[in-house]
């Protein structure tokens, strides 16, 4: 009956440390899907940083790059506490778990505040700055991020075209445009000459609606993977405390 018990003691133990551990790498694998996004975040979508007063989306991206990287080293410390079946390892990955698990729940309600406070300042700003930055000396990463703006969501102006009426470049003496060129459905130098519904995106609306869209995708999306995650490590947790306690005690 002593070697039956030994025996089924064993083969839990086992069948613990095979589930730790392919939880493990979904967690690793979820930290690296992370660690792509902010990274993409950062790279794809940087040109709008400049069209915001604040660092929001500029700092969700580096944390999305931090909590990838911690996620990752975490699942590393998880597989080698399983293999090695070190109990105080154990602990240290079940804090770390647990403490990320909290700043995962921090870090989506202060997204959720913020998102109201940026889509307040891009309704206040992105129209202020189209039509004061737009095209002027030392304003260039501005000019930029309009121009990739206005092609990508296939806009014209922040509400609409009409917005650039009153622009500092449209007004200019030298400028005959009526609209930058890359509002023109088939971009090329010169074609603002012609606001016709047939050459720009007169109809197809302002860029401010569909930015907001865009910025709140994202959102869904994080919060959507952080749910995930968020679920493995609560599996995560139950599974490494079940392994705790049928291992024996750490020699070191």
């Amino acid at each position: 009956m002593e070697a039956r018990g030994e025996k089924t003691h064993t083969c839990g133990t086992i069948c613990l440390k095979y589930l730790l551990f392919l939880f493990n790498i979904l967690f690793w694998l979820a930290g690296g899907a992370v660690l792509a996004v902010g990274v993409w975040t950062l790279v794809e979508k940087s040109d709008y940083i400049s069209l915001l007063n604040s660092s929001f989306y500029s700092a969700s991206a580096y944390i999305l790059i931090a909590a990838g990287v911690i996620v990752i080293m975490t699942g590393i410390i998880g597989c080698c506490a399983t293999l090695k079946e070190m109990k105080s390892l154990l602990i240290v990955y079940l804090i770390l778990l647990l403490c990320i698990f909290l700043l995962e729940i921090i870090a989506g309600v202060l997204a959720y505040i913020n998102y109201q406070e940026l889509d307040d300042e891009l309704r206040q700003n992105l129209k202020v700055t189209m039509q004061q930055k737009y095209q002027q000396p030392g304003e260039e990463s501005v000019t930029q991020a309009v121009d990739k703006l206005q092609q990508e969501f296939k806009c014209c102006g922040s509400n609409n075209f009409s917005d650039w009426r009153d622009s500092v470049w449209i007004q200019a003496a030298d400028n005959t445009r009526l609209v930058p060129d890359s509002c023109c459905k088939t971009p090329s130098d010169l074609c603002g000459h012609r606001d016709h519904p047939s050459n720009i995106y007169k109809v197809e609306g302002g860029c401010i609606l569909k930015l907001e869209d865009f910025i709140l995708s994202q959102l869904y999306i994080l919060g959507a993977v952080s749910i995930g995650i968020a679920f493995l490590q609560l599996v995560g947790m139950m599974f490494t405390c079940c392994l705790y306690q049928n291992l024996k005690e750490d020699p070191y």
